[in-house]
Protein backbone atom coordinates (compact mmCIF):
# COMPACT_ATOMS: atom_id res chain seq x y z
CA UNK A 1 0.00 0.00 0.00
CA UNK A 2 1.28 3.50 -0.89
CA UNK A 3 2.45 5.66 2.00
CA UNK A 4 -0.23 8.34 1.68
CA UNK A 5 -2.90 5.64 1.47
CA UNK A 6 -1.67 4.31 4.81
CA UNK A 7 -1.82 7.80 6.30
CA UNK A 8 -5.32 8.28 4.91
CA UNK A 9 -6.33 4.94 6.38
CA UNK A 10 -5.06 6.03 9.78
CA UNK A 11 -6.93 9.32 9.37
CA UNK A 12 -10.14 7.50 8.50
CA UNK A 13 -9.80 5.28 11.55
CA UNK A 14 -8.93 8.15 13.89
CA UNK A 15 -10.84 11.28 12.86
CA UNK A 16 -9.34 13.22 15.75
CA UNK A 17 -5.83 13.31 14.27
CA UNK A 18 -6.41 16.62 12.49
CA UNK A 19 -7.79 18.07 15.73
CA UNK A 20 -4.83 16.73 17.68
CA UNK A 21 -2.31 18.44 15.43
CA UNK A 22 -4.62 21.32 14.55
CA UNK A 23 -3.63 21.24 10.88
CA UNK A 24 -5.99 21.18 7.92
CA UNK A 25 -6.50 18.33 5.47
CA UNK A 26 -3.56 16.39 4.11
CA UNK A 27 -1.15 19.27 4.77
CA UNK A 28 -0.79 17.75 8.23
CA UNK A 29 1.29 15.05 6.59
CA UNK A 30 3.41 17.31 4.41
CA UNK A 31 6.71 16.62 6.14
CA UNK A 32 6.10 12.90 6.62
CA UNK A 33 4.82 12.63 3.06
CA UNK A 34 8.20 13.70 1.72
CA UNK A 35 9.50 10.25 2.52
CA UNK A 36 9.48 8.42 -0.81
CA UNK A 37 8.65 4.72 -0.74
CA UNK A 38 9.17 4.17 3.00
CA UNK A 39 9.59 0.59 4.04
CA UNK A 40 6.65 -1.34 5.55
CA UNK A 41 8.28 -1.41 8.99
CA UNK A 42 8.29 2.39 9.12
CA UNK A 43 4.66 2.53 8.03
CA UNK A 44 3.68 0.06 10.73
CA UNK A 45 5.54 2.05 13.37
CA UNK A 46 3.96 5.29 12.16
CA UNK A 47 0.51 3.76 12.47
CA UNK A 48 1.34 2.50 15.95
CA UNK A 49 2.68 5.91 17.00
CA UNK A 50 -0.37 7.76 15.73
CA UNK A 51 -2.69 5.30 17.44
CA UNK A 52 -0.80 5.87 20.68
CA UNK A 53 -1.18 9.65 20.35
CA UNK A 54 -4.89 9.42 19.57
CA UNK A 55 -5.53 6.94 22.38
CA UNK A 56 -3.78 9.22 24.88
CA UNK A 57 -5.65 12.23 23.54
CA UNK A 58 -9.03 10.50 23.84
CA UNK A 59 -8.30 9.02 27.26
CA UNK A 60 -8.13 5.38 26.31
CA UNK A 61 -4.49 5.11 27.38
CA UNK A 62 -2.51 6.79 30.12
CA UNK A 63 -0.50 9.94 29.37
CA UNK A 64 2.60 8.42 30.97
CA UNK A 65 2.83 6.09 27.96
CA UNK A 66 3.26 9.11 25.69
CA UNK A 67 5.90 10.52 28.05
CA UNK A 68 7.72 7.22 27.93
CA UNK A 69 7.53 7.09 24.16
CA UNK A 70 9.12 10.50 23.81
CA UNK A 71 11.70 10.21 26.58
CA UNK A 72 12.89 6.64 26.10
CA UNK A 73 12.44 6.85 22.31
CA UNK A 74 10.22 3.90 21.59
CA UNK A 75 9.42 5.90 18.45
CA UNK A 76 12.37 8.32 18.16
CA UNK A 77 12.13 9.13 14.45
CA UNK A 78 8.37 9.11 14.37
CA UNK A 79 8.14 11.50 17.28
CA UNK A 80 10.47 13.81 15.37
CA UNK A 81 7.91 13.74 12.55
CA UNK A 82 5.22 14.61 15.09
CA UNK A 83 7.24 17.58 16.37
CA UNK A 84 7.72 18.75 12.79
CA UNK A 85 4.00 18.60 12.12
CA UNK A 86 3.24 20.43 15.36
CA UNK A 87 5.74 23.10 14.32
CA UNK A 88 3.83 23.63 11.08
CA UNK A 89 0.48 23.74 12.87
CA UNK A 90 1.66 26.41 15.30
CA UNK A 91 3.45 28.32 12.52
CA UNK A 92 0.24 28.60 10.52
CA UNK A 93 -1.63 29.85 13.57
CA UNK A 94 0.92 32.41 14.80
CA UNK A 95 -0.09 36.07 14.19
CA UNK A 96 1.35 37.93 11.23
CA UNK A 97 0.40 41.07 9.28
CA UNK A 98 2.68 41.41 6.25
CA UNK A 99 0.52 39.18 4.04
CA UNK A 100 -2.21 41.83 4.14
CA UNK A 101 -0.13 44.42 2.31
CA UNK A 102 2.77 42.54 0.67
CA UNK A 103 2.73 40.35 -2.40
CA UNK A 104 3.89 36.87 -1.39
CA UNK A 105 5.79 34.88 -4.01
CA UNK A 106 7.93 31.76 -4.36
CA UNK A 107 11.34 31.63 -6.01
CA UNK A 108 13.21 28.67 -7.48
CA UNK A 109 16.63 29.05 -5.87
CA UNK A 110 19.05 31.39 -4.11
CA UNK A 111 20.06 33.33 -7.21
CA UNK A 112 18.93 36.94 -7.59
CA UNK A 113 15.31 37.20 -8.67
CA UNK A 114 14.48 39.86 -11.25
CA UNK A 115 10.97 41.25 -11.41
CA UNK A 116 10.15 43.26 -14.52
CA UNK A 117 7.17 45.57 -14.82
CA UNK A 118 6.07 47.26 -18.03
CA UNK A 119 5.49 51.01 -17.94
CA UNK A 120 3.40 52.67 -20.62
CA UNK A 121 1.13 51.38 -23.33
CA UNK A 122 -1.99 52.14 -21.32
CA UNK A 123 -2.55 55.79 -22.21
CA UNK A 124 -5.72 56.93 -23.92
CA UNK A 125 -5.86 56.32 -27.68
CA UNK A 126 -4.94 59.27 -29.86
CA UNK A 127 -7.02 60.58 -32.73
CA UNK A 128 -5.41 59.60 -36.04
CA UNK A 129 -5.34 62.87 -37.98
CA UNK A 130 -8.25 64.67 -39.64
CA UNK A 131 -8.35 62.29 -42.61
CA UNK A 132 -7.92 58.80 -41.05
CA UNK A 133 -7.24 56.99 -44.32
CA UNK A 134 -4.30 59.27 -45.07
CA UNK A 135 -2.81 59.68 -41.58
CA UNK A 136 -0.23 57.64 -39.72
CA UNK A 137 -0.65 56.29 -36.21
CA UNK A 138 1.59 57.78 -33.57
CA UNK A 139 4.04 55.63 -31.61
CA UNK A 140 3.55 55.05 -27.91
CA UNK A 141 6.51 54.77 -25.56
CA UNK A 142 6.85 51.64 -23.48
CA UNK A 143 9.47 51.25 -20.77
CA UNK A 144 10.18 48.86 -17.95
CA UNK A 145 10.92 48.85 -14.24
CA UNK A 146 13.09 46.21 -12.58
CA UNK A 147 13.16 45.00 -8.98
CA UNK A 148 15.68 42.50 -7.63
CA UNK A 149 16.15 40.43 -4.51
CA UNK A 150 17.34 37.04 -3.36
CA UNK A 151 16.24 34.76 -0.56
CA UNK A 152 18.50 33.86 2.34
CA UNK A 153 18.60 31.21 5.03
CA UNK A 154 17.56 32.08 8.55
CA UNK A 155 17.76 29.69 11.46
CA UNK A 156 19.32 28.56 14.68
CA UNK A 157 20.29 25.41 16.46
CA UNK A 158 20.04 24.32 20.06
CA UNK A 159 20.95 21.33 22.18
CA UNK A 160 18.99 19.49 24.85
CA UNK A 161 20.74 17.21 27.24
CA UNK A 162 19.91 13.63 28.07
CA UNK A 163 19.37 14.83 31.63
CA UNK A 164 16.72 17.28 30.37
CA UNK A 165 14.67 14.44 29.03
CA UNK A 166 15.04 12.35 32.15
CA UNK A 167 14.44 15.07 34.74
CA UNK A 168 11.95 17.42 33.10
CA UNK A 169 9.22 15.01 32.05
CA UNK A 170 8.94 16.57 28.58
CA UNK A 171 9.34 20.10 29.91
CA UNK A 172 12.09 20.70 27.37
CA UNK A 173 10.01 19.40 24.49
CA UNK A 174 6.48 20.36 25.49
CA UNK A 175 6.34 23.83 23.93
CA UNK A 176 9.25 23.44 21.50
CA UNK A 177 7.14 23.52 18.29
CA UNK A 178 5.20 26.54 19.56
CA UNK A 179 8.39 28.44 20.37
CA UNK A 180 10.00 27.67 17.02
CA UNK A 181 6.82 28.58 15.13
CA UNK A 182 6.66 31.93 16.91
CA UNK A 183 10.34 32.50 16.13
CA UNK A 184 9.76 31.88 12.41
CA UNK A 185 6.73 34.16 12.28
CA UNK A 186 8.64 36.92 14.08
CA UNK A 187 11.47 36.60 11.57
CA UNK A 188 9.04 37.08 8.66
CA UNK A 189 7.28 40.01 10.28
CA UNK A 190 10.50 41.81 11.21
CA UNK A 191 12.01 41.25 7.77
CA UNK A 192 8.98 42.68 5.94
CA UNK A 193 8.69 45.65 8.33
CA UNK A 194 12.37 46.48 8.05
CA UNK A 195 11.93 46.94 4.29
CA UNK A 196 9.72 50.03 4.64
CA UNK A 197 10.45 51.36 8.15
CA UNK A 198 13.58 53.31 9.07
CA UNK A 199 14.98 54.55 12.35
CA UNK A 200 12.92 57.76 12.20
CA UNK A 201 9.71 56.34 10.71
CA UNK A 202 8.88 55.68 7.04
CA UNK A 203 11.90 54.72 4.92
CA UNK A 204 13.14 58.07 3.60
CA UNK A 205 14.13 56.73 0.17
CA UNK A 206 10.86 54.97 -0.56
CA UNK A 207 8.59 57.56 1.05
CA UNK A 208 9.77 60.79 -0.51
CA UNK A 209 8.51 63.93 -2.21
CA UNK A 210 9.71 62.63 -5.58
CA UNK A 211 7.50 59.58 -5.20
CA UNK A 212 4.48 61.71 -4.23
CA UNK A 213 3.63 59.32 -1.39
CA UNK A 214 4.02 61.67 1.58
CA UNK A 215 2.12 64.76 2.69
CA UNK A 216 3.67 68.13 1.92
CA UNK A 217 2.94 71.65 3.07
CA UNK A 218 0.55 72.02 0.16
CA UNK A 219 -1.45 68.87 0.84
CA UNK A 220 -2.63 69.07 4.41
CA UNK A 221 0.64 69.54 6.24
CA UNK A 222 3.82 67.51 6.64
CA UNK A 223 3.67 64.20 8.53
CA UNK A 224 0.10 64.52 9.84
CA UNK A 225 -0.90 62.66 12.98
CA UNK A 226 -3.33 59.78 12.59
CA UNK A 227 -6.81 61.32 12.69
CA UNK A 228 -9.89 61.51 10.49
CA UNK A 229 -8.37 64.53 8.75
CA UNK A 230 -4.96 62.87 8.48
CA UNK A 231 -6.40 59.64 7.07
CA UNK A 232 -8.57 61.63 4.68
CA UNK A 233 -5.50 63.47 3.44
CA UNK A 234 -3.54 60.22 3.06
CA UNK A 235 -6.31 58.65 0.98
CA UNK A 236 -6.38 61.73 -1.25
CA UNK A 237 -2.60 61.46 -1.74
CA UNK A 238 -2.63 57.77 -2.60
CA UNK A 239 -5.72 58.10 -4.81
CA UNK A 240 -4.06 60.95 -6.74
CA UNK A 241 -1.19 58.77 -7.97
CA UNK A 242 -0.78 58.48 -11.74
CA UNK A 243 0.95 55.79 -13.77
CA UNK A 244 3.73 56.44 -16.28
CA UNK A 245 1.14 57.47 -18.88
CA UNK A 246 -0.33 60.05 -16.46
CA UNK A 247 -3.42 57.90 -16.15
CA UNK A 248 -5.16 57.36 -12.78
CA UNK A 249 -4.39 54.25 -10.76
CA UNK A 250 -7.52 52.53 -9.48
CA UNK A 251 -7.14 51.36 -5.86
CA UNK A 252 -10.00 49.28 -4.53
CA UNK A 253 -8.95 48.97 -0.87
CA UNK A 254 -6.17 50.00 1.48
CA UNK A 255 -4.57 48.67 4.64
CA UNK A 256 -3.88 51.08 7.50
CA UNK A 257 -0.72 49.92 9.28
CA UNK A 258 -0.14 51.31 12.77
CA UNK A 259 2.06 50.62 15.80
CA UNK A 260 0.42 49.33 19.01
CA UNK A 261 0.24 52.87 20.40
CA UNK A 262 -2.17 53.87 17.59
CA UNK A 263 -4.33 50.74 17.60
CA UNK A 264 -7.16 52.39 19.56
CA UNK A 265 -7.08 55.55 17.45
CA UNK A 266 -7.08 53.58 14.19
CA UNK A 267 -9.97 51.34 15.19
CA UNK A 268 -11.98 54.26 16.52
CA UNK A 269 -11.62 56.03 13.17
CA UNK A 270 -12.35 53.04 10.97
CA UNK A 271 -15.12 51.47 13.09
CA UNK A 272 -17.00 54.63 14.01
CA UNK A 273 -20.70 54.52 13.11
CA UNK A 274 -20.72 58.08 11.80
CA UNK A 275 -18.10 60.71 11.10
CA UNK A 276 -18.56 64.41 11.72
CA UNK A 277 -16.39 66.47 9.38
CA UNK A 278 -15.97 70.23 9.28
CA UNK A 279 -15.06 72.07 6.10
CA UNK A 280 -15.08 69.09 3.74
CA UNK A 281 -17.76 69.25 1.10
CA UNK A 282 -19.64 72.15 2.65
CA UNK A 283 -19.31 75.84 3.16
CA UNK A 284 -16.94 77.22 5.76
CA UNK A 285 -18.12 76.50 9.27
CA UNK A 286 -20.54 73.77 8.23
CA UNK A 287 -20.35 70.36 9.85
CA UNK A 288 -21.21 67.21 7.88
CA UNK A 289 -22.40 64.01 9.52
CA UNK A 290 -21.84 61.01 7.23
CA UNK A 291 -21.93 57.25 7.51
CA UNK A 292 -18.39 56.01 8.04
CA UNK A 293 -17.68 54.65 4.56
CA UNK A 294 -14.02 54.08 5.51
CA UNK A 295 -15.00 50.91 7.38
CA UNK A 296 -15.70 49.29 4.01
CA UNK A 297 -12.50 50.44 2.33
CA UNK A 298 -9.87 50.43 5.10
CA UNK A 299 -8.66 47.51 7.19
CA UNK A 300 -6.51 48.08 10.26
CA UNK A 301 -3.33 46.09 10.88
CA UNK A 302 -1.20 46.48 14.01
CA UNK A 303 2.50 45.99 13.32
CA UNK A 304 4.41 45.57 16.56
CA UNK A 305 7.84 45.96 14.99
CA UNK A 306 7.33 49.56 13.89
CA UNK A 307 8.40 51.07 17.25
CA UNK A 308 11.22 48.56 17.55
CA UNK A 309 12.77 49.55 14.22
CA UNK A 310 11.76 53.23 14.33
CA UNK A 311 13.51 54.30 17.52
CA UNK A 312 12.31 57.84 16.79
CA UNK A 313 8.60 58.46 16.04
CA UNK A 314 7.94 54.75 16.44
CA UNK A 315 4.71 55.29 18.36
CA UNK A 316 3.29 57.88 15.95
CA UNK A 317 4.32 56.48 12.54
CA UNK A 318 1.55 55.10 10.33
CA UNK A 319 1.10 53.90 6.74
CA UNK A 320 -1.44 53.22 4.04
CA UNK A 321 -0.75 50.40 1.58
CA UNK A 322 -2.89 49.63 -1.43
CA UNK A 323 -4.18 46.09 -1.85
CA UNK A 324 -1.19 44.18 -3.34
CA UNK A 325 -3.51 42.70 -5.98
CA UNK A 326 -4.27 46.18 -7.33
CA UNK A 327 -1.73 46.59 -10.09
CA UNK A 328 1.88 46.63 -8.94
CA UNK A 329 2.53 45.83 -5.24
CA UNK A 330 4.49 48.13 -2.95
CA UNK A 331 6.42 45.20 -1.42
CA UNK A 332 7.17 41.63 -2.44
CA UNK A 333 8.24 38.95 0.03
CA UNK A 334 9.44 35.67 -1.43
CA UNK A 335 9.97 32.16 -0.12
CA UNK A 336 12.00 29.29 -1.55
CA UNK A 337 9.94 26.83 -3.53
CA UNK A 338 9.46 23.60 -1.62
CA UNK A 339 10.65 25.30 1.57
CA UNK A 340 7.99 27.96 2.12
CA UNK A 341 7.57 27.03 5.77
CA UNK A 342 10.12 26.51 8.56
CA UNK A 343 11.73 23.08 8.80
CA UNK A 344 12.92 21.28 11.92
CA UNK A 345 15.97 19.02 11.87
CA UNK A 346 17.52 16.67 14.38
CA UNK A 347 21.19 15.72 14.41
CA UNK A 348 21.86 12.01 14.03
CA UNK A 349 23.66 10.57 17.09
CA UNK A 350 27.26 9.46 16.77
CA UNK A 351 27.24 6.85 19.51
CA UNK A 352 25.87 3.36 19.94
CA UNK A 353 25.57 1.08 22.90
CA UNK A 354 28.16 -1.60 23.57
CA UNK A 355 25.58 -4.29 23.00
CA UNK A 356 24.70 -2.79 19.61
CA UNK A 357 21.99 -0.48 18.40
CA UNK A 358 21.65 3.30 18.33
CA UNK A 359 19.06 5.44 20.07
CA UNK A 360 18.72 9.08 18.89
CA UNK A 361 17.71 10.16 22.40
CA UNK A 362 21.07 9.02 23.73
CA UNK A 363 22.61 12.05 22.00
CA UNK A 364 26.20 12.43 20.89
CA UNK A 365 29.15 10.45 22.23
CA UNK A 366 30.97 13.37 23.87
CA UNK A 367 28.21 14.94 25.97
CA UNK A 368 24.92 13.12 25.34
CA UNK A 369 23.62 16.34 23.74
CA UNK A 370 20.54 16.03 21.54
CA UNK A 371 20.77 18.73 18.90
CA UNK A 372 17.99 20.34 16.86
CA UNK A 373 18.02 22.98 14.14
CA UNK A 374 15.29 25.10 12.57
CA UNK A 375 15.67 26.56 9.07
CA UNK A 376 13.60 29.13 7.20
CA UNK A 377 14.28 30.74 3.80
CA UNK A 378 12.91 34.11 2.70
CA UNK A 379 13.73 37.41 1.00
CA UNK A 380 12.02 40.46 -0.48
CA UNK A 381 12.23 43.99 -1.78
CA UNK A 382 10.37 47.29 -2.08
CA UNK A 383 8.57 47.69 -5.41
CA UNK A 384 6.21 50.47 -6.47
CA UNK A 385 6.15 53.52 -4.14
CA UNK A 386 2.94 54.74 -5.78
CA UNK A 387 1.04 52.04 -3.94
CA UNK A 388 1.91 53.28 -0.44
CA UNK A 389 1.75 56.33 1.82
CA UNK A 390 3.72 57.04 4.98
CA UNK A 391 3.74 59.58 7.82
CA UNK A 392 5.88 59.68 10.95
CA UNK A 393 3.03 61.46 12.76
CA UNK A 394 5.21 64.26 14.06
CA UNK A 395 3.00 66.92 12.41
CA UNK A 396 6.10 68.73 11.27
Amino acid sequence: MEFMQVVETIDAQHASIDTLFNTPDDRAYQRVGRRTNPDPAYLAQLQEAVRLLVDVREGRRSYHLLEAAMTTSDFPLLMADVLDRQLLANYREAPQTFRFYCKVATVRDFRTVKRFAINGGEARLQKVGTVPEASEYTYDVVGEAKYEYSVNKYGKKFALTWEDLINDDLGAFGDLPERLARSARRTEEFFATDLFVGTTGPDSTFFATGNANISTAGSGGVNPVLSIAGLQNAMIVIASQLDSDSEPIVISAVTLIVPPALEVVANNIVNATVARITGAGGASGQELEVANWMSRKVQVVVNRYIPIIATTNGNTTWFLFADPTDGRPAIEVGFLRGHTEPELFRKAPNQQRAGGGSNPDDGDFESDAIEHKVRHVLGGTLCDPKMAYGSNGSAA
